[in-house]
C-alpha cells in the first residue's frame, strides 16, 4: 500500500464565466467540484496506475463531508483513512475567465487544528504506516499546526523503516529536509526559495546537502532534474506541451513513488514521472490523465545522465 497525507485539505470548487471583470455580478455558466488537496490528487493518480493506495490527512465539517463524497465517486480505489476535525475544511475557488482563459483563485486557509486533533491524527498515521511501502507528505500547513510538523511525519515514517518523499514549501519543506526524508519534490521557485540558489542543479545539490537523500526538481515544460545519492539525471517530454499543467506537479510525484515500490532505477523513476506529469497536461480536465497517452509518451521521454 502507499499512503498519501493531505493535511490542508480542500474542496475545489470551479467557476466558468463569460468574461471576469471587478466590481461587477458575474453569471457562472459552470460550476465544477472536486476533492482537493496535494496528497489527494497524488492518491488519485495512484489508483490509475494501478497501486493500492490510502489517504489520509485532516478534513471536517460539512465542507469536509462534501469533499469524501466526491473521493468515493471519483477514485473507489482509493481507500479512506481521513481523520475528522471539528474546523470546516476550506475551499478553493478558481474563476475561469471565458474570454482569455486566465484562471483567478481564492484559497482559503483551512481550520484552525488543537493539539489534540494532532495526536489523533499522528496515532492513526503510525497504525498506516505499518502496513505501507512508501508514504508522500504533501502540501501546506493548515493553521493551528507547527512548521515542524512535517519533520515530525518524516521522522515518524524514517523510525517503521517506510519510504517517505516531502512535497511542500517555505519553511514546512526547510524544516521537513532537516529530517531526511528519502526524497522531496521541489519546482524551481520553491527550491531557489529554500536554498538561494537560482542554479538548478547547484540547488538541488544545496537541498541534498540539508539532508533529503534525494531531491527531484520540476522546471515545468523543461522537465525534471534527479539529484540523488547513485547519480544525477535529466528528463525531458519528447516536445514542448501546450495544455493545462494543474495537477501536474502531483502526478510526478505519484509517478516516482510508483516506480519506487516497483523497485525501478532512478532514470525509469524519472521517465515515469515526466510521461505521467506531461499527459496530464494534456488532459482535457485538470488533474486527470490518459493512461494511452501516457504509455505513448513513456516511450518518447528522454533522460540523460
Amino acid at each position: 500500500m502507499i499512503l498519501t497525507v493531505t493535511l490542508n485539505a480542500a474542496l475545489d470548487v470551479t467557476y466558468r464565466v463569460p468574461r471576469l471583470e471587478p466590481h461587477t455580478t458575474h453569471r457562472v455558466r459552470e460550476i465544477v467540484e472536486r476533492p482537493g488537496g496535494k496528497g489527494l490528487n497524488v492518491a488519485r493518480v495512484l489508483a490509475a496506475l494501478g497501486h493500492d493506495t490510502t489517504v489520509t490527512g485532516l478534513v471536517g465539517g460539512r465542507t469536509g463531508d462534501a469533499l469524501r463524497a466526491l473521493l468515493r465517486a471519483a477514485a473507489p480505489g482509493v481507500a479512506d483513512a481521513l481523520v475528522t476535525v471539528a474546523g470546516d475544511t476550506r475551499r478553493t475557488v478558481a474563476v475561469v475567465d471565458g474570454a482569455d482563459g486566465d484562471t483567478t483563485m481564492f484559497n482559503e486557509p483551512g481550520p484552525v487544528i488543537s493539539s489534540e486533533e494532532w495526536a489523533a491524527f499522528t496515532g492513526v498515521y503510525r497504525e498506516l504506516l505499518a502496513d505501507a511501502r512508501a508514504v508522500a507528505l504533501c502540501g501546506s500547513l493548515p493553521p493551528g499546526l507547527p512548521v515542524g510538523s512535517y519533520a515530525e511525519l518524516v521522522r515518524t515514517a524514517r523510525a517503521a523503516g517506510v519510504y517517505v518523499l516531502l512535497d511542500t514549501s517555505g519553511e514546512a519543506l526547510r524544516r521537513g529536509i532537516a529530517a531526511r526524508p528519502d526524497a522531496v519534490k521541489p519546482n524551481s521557485g520553491e527550491l531557489t526559495q529554500l536554498t538561494g540558489l537560482t542554479e538548478p542543479l547547484r540547488g538541488a545539490q544545496e537541498a541534498r546537502r540539508r539532508g533529503a537523500r534525494a531531491v527531484v526538481a520540476s522546471a515545468g515544460a523543461e522537465g525534471m532534474l534527479a539529484v540523488t545519492e547513485r547519480g544525477v539525471w535529466r528528463a525531458a517530454p519528447p516536445r514542448r506541451l501546450s495544455g493545462n499543467p494543474t495537477g501536474a506537479g502531483d502526478s510526478a510525484v505519484a509517478g516516482l513513488l510508483s516506480a519506487v515500490v516497483e523497485g525501478l532505477p532512478w532514470p525509469q523513476r524519472l521517465a515515469r514521472a515526466v510521461a505521467v506529469s506531461a499527459a496530464t497536461v494534456l488532459a482535457p480536465t485538470a488533474g486527470e490523465f490518459d493512461l494511452r497517452q501516457y504509455a505513448a509518451l513513456l516511450e518518447q521521454v528522454e533522460v540523460t545522465g
